[in-house]
């Protein structure tokens, strides 16, 4: 199988299957040099090839979890199960300026209507919510929740009730799970602690909680692609499912490689206030594939705005989990006086200048402890991890401040952040495996 590849609508590639498990980019005569397809893969005449099945630029694409069975189930018979034939089927609709199709195919094919208005009203449980991904599975960007890239359209009002249908790609839109409840109102509530403190995605979260509207910040505001984007899975040449066997320091590293020394300062700048969130917001799940760079050129790289963060310490079978990324040899969320110095050394950001961070991170969520006050009235299935969000917020933040880090002292967080009972303790399902219908029952 061959495919063609594009960058903002240009084709400037072809991308080929060798075998069952190595492929090849080869950049077509006369490409102009910043119409590369990857920091990593610069326009040149020899073909790139690639032993993992594809470069890691398209892995980045490629969809994970229930989404990959949907497009496997649904596609399969018909173009068959490898990636570079997944790709065929998600290129015209990938993150970033890329796009990838068969030759001569049409990169704007009329896609099937998402209706966003009604998602942020609606009925938006789990088994209604799969079965929208699987009619609108598009797109394969990863993570810990389902999410599928909407259509591309206008803003319209259509049918006998005058219904706002909005069908456009400037949106990624994800939906709550039975093993994560309300995680997208978890995920809306620290966005909006993290847009107070850098720049980030921007969300809007459904009446019920159970979806979450993800304003796309590869597309211009018109909604025409613009930028380009990388994660560190690809930066780096790692498979997706390698996302959290990285470091801060080989990020660090890959931010020198491909980001201008003008520019670096203030990726670097994000960057320390990105690994501060994570550790106040308790979030175990930054790992490579969430954090990323944008640009339109290599003279204008930039960190990508923060997405993808929840509490994931809310949720007790992963309170537990330790930091997705190790920095120093280690993964744990008591780093000490670690934290400070290995930011110094490798991000070259001052202590005063993280401590003002770290201040900056307790005023925002002073500000939006409320709303998840506000929340918890609204949802009463999202009290208790309610509860367990401010306090897990509570237990960063001071953790942040205390002797053994910053030494900035107590947090004044507001009367959001008291007041109400422990959370319920956590009762695990109780699994039984392989019980047989032919084994009497208990006496």
């Amino acid at each position: 199988m061959t495919l063609a590849v594009h960058v903002l609508g240009r084709e400037v590639a072809t991308l080929e299957a060798i075998g069952d498990f190595r492929s090849a980019m080869t950049y077509r005569e006369g490409v102009a040099e910043d119409d590369f397809v990857s920091l990593t893969m610069r326009v040149r005449r020899e073909p790139y090839h690639w032993d993992d099945i594809l470069p890691p630029v398209f892995q980045m694409n490629l969809p994970e979890g229930y989404l990959l069975q949907v497009l496997q189930e649904q596609f399969g018979p018909h173009v068959g199960a490898s990636p570079l034939a997944l790709l065929s089927v998600i290129g015209r609709n990938m993150i970033g300026r890329l796009q990838v199709a068969p030759p001569g195919a049409k990169l704007d094919e009329p896609p099937k209507p998402v209706d966003v208005a009604g998602l942020l009203q609606g009925d938006n449980s789990e088994a209604a919510f799969a079965e929208l991904v699987r009619q609108h599975a598009t797109s394969g960007v990863s993570g810990v929740v389902p999410k599928f890239l909407d259509g591309d359209a206008e803003n319209m009002t259509i049918g006998p009730h005058k219904k706002s249908i909005l069908f456009t790609h400037r949106h990624i839109i994800k939906g709550s799970s039975r093993l994560l409840p309300f995680v997208s109102l978890n995920e809306h509530l620290c966005m909006q602690v993290i847009r107070r403190v850098m720049p980030a995605a921007m969300t809007e979260v459904s009446r019920d909680g159970q979806a979450l509207i993800v304003h796309r910040f590869d597309v211009d505001e018109n909604g025409a692609r613009l930028w380009g984007m990388e994660d560190f899975c690809a930066l780096l040449g790692l498979r997706p499912a390698a996302k959290y066997e990285t470091t801060w320091e080989r990020i660090a590293k890959a931010v020198r490689d491909h980001v201008p020394a003008g520019n670096r300062l203030d990726v670097f700048r994000q960057m320390t206030t990105l690994l501060l969130l994570t550790y106040a917001l308790r979030n175990a799940d930054c790992h490579a594939k969430n954090v990323a760079l944008r640009y339109t050129n290599r003279r204008d790289v930039h960190l990508a705005p923060a997405y993808d963060m929840i509490t994931t310490a809310a949720y007790p079978d992963y309170q537990n989990n330790p930091p997705g990324i190790a920095f120093m040899g280690k993964k744990t969320w008591d780093p000490g006086k670690h934290l400070h110095t290995f930011i110094t050394a490798t991000f070259g950001i001052p202590v005063r200048e993280q401590a003002e961070i770290v201040d900056r991170i307790a005023v925002a969520m002073a500000e939006v402890g409320p709303m998840v006050r506000t929340a918890m009235d609204e949802h009463p299935d999202f009290r208790e991890i309610g509860k367990r969000m401010l306090l897990v917020w509570r237990q960063g933040i001071d953790g942040l401040r205390s002797k053994r880090t910053y030494d900035l002292g107590a947090a004044t967080l507001g009367e959001a952040f008291v007041g109400f009972s422990d959370p319920l303790p956590a009762t695990p399902e109780r699994k039984v495996i392989g019980r047989s219908d032919l084994l009497g029952g208990r006496r």
